[in-house]
């Protein structure tokens, strides 16, 4: 069976863009990013964004697409993706999907549940009452109508606690039983994912703390100055919710100092590790898995994407 697409996902600091820019060492091939972060324009160090020089090599797409002052969300990367992998393929290429935002990846594999449009209204009722209240008060309220979606948001994760009281408000209805209720409707593609799982969680561990300082060293707090002076800058926003930046904001506030900073953002940084493995290991009768830390699991999960059928065809301007 020839596939459409090829997704390499993983934990942060797993090798993704490695093995995606090698994979297009040896076929035609473009990268569309799986990662929330990586859509921010000035987000670089910090996100651990592909180099102007490896970009130039490989096409990229869904990369500084967004300011950090914009929304961007999986409804709209869905959307994208169903753009570009046609496009691609078009050329000639393989898209290879590469990424670590399990949520992006589950729509794209599954399919997006549909929920009731945005009501401006109620939207800015929640946020006034957000506002006054504090979001970890709204999360409470939440857990009172639908404690399954309540369980899995953080107290100031104010944009989801927002949409999902929006939700119960408009329709009378907790969001997880609606999205449960509905048959998720995949997108038209068929797609070969791998998964890059280390087994040695010591190992990972020490990666994410040494590539952590190497941004450190990059110049990553004077990149967090310069996105802070930027139009448009919220604290609050989404892109500031990333790993290692709401940290630094701490850090640069005068809210915590250098050592308790580092140390956060790394424990950050792993724990969304741990919270990405766990969603791969769930998937495991749908994704293949390989170990990124060895030689030999490397070398097969490369041989395995370049094994499969991907009916790549020559575009007709150059047959």
């Amino acid at each position: 069976m020839a596939f459409d697409a090829l997704m390499i996902l993983g934990p942060t600091a797993s090798g993704k863009t490695a093995l995606s820019l090698s994979i297009a060492s040896e076929l035609p091939a473009e990268v569309i990013s799986v990662d929330s972060a990586l859509v921010y324009r000035g987000m670089d160090i910090g996100t651990a964004k592909p180099t102007e020089a490896e970009r130039a090599g490989v096409p990229h797409h869904l990369i500084d697409i967004r300011d950090i002052g914009e929304p961007y969300n999986v409804a709209d990367f869905t959307e994208d993706c169903l753009r570009l992998i046609p496009e691609i393929r078009s050329r000639g290429a393989l898209p290879i999907l590469a990424g670590g935002t399990m949520l992006y990846a589950n729509a794209l594999l599954h399919g997006l549940a549909e929920l009731p449009a945005t009501d401006p209204a109620v939207r800015e009722a929640v946020t006034v009452e957000g506002e006054e209240k504090g979001w970890p008060a709204m999360r409470e309220e939440l857990a009172k109508v639908d404690p399954e979606t309540a369980a899995r948001l953080k107290p100031n994760d104010r944009q989801r606690i927002s949409r999902a009281i929006e939700v119960y408000r408009m329709t009378g209805r907790p969001m997880s039983a609606i999205i449960a209720e509905q048959p998720h409707s995949a997108p038209p593609f068929r797609i070969a994912a791998i998964a890059l799982l280390p087994e040695d969680r010591a190992a990972l561990h020490a990666k994410i703390a040494e590539r952590f300082d190497a941004m450190l060293e990059a110049g990553f707090l004077d990149e967090m100055r310069r996105l802070t002076g930027l139009p448009g800058f919220d604290r609050e926003s989404p892109a500031m919710r990333s790993v290692g930046y709401r940290q630094a904001l701490e850090y640069l506030a005068g809210e915590t100092n250098y050592a308790v900073f580092r140390d956060k953002a790394i424990a950050a940084t792993r724990q969304l590790a741990k919270r990405q493995i766990t969603w791969l290991r769930s998937m495991k009768d749908e994704i293949r898995a390989f170990d990124p830390y060895t030689e030999a699991g490397l070398r097969d999960a490369k041989a395995y994407a370049l094994s499969l059928d991907w009916d790549l065809q020559r575009p007709a301007s150059q047959a």
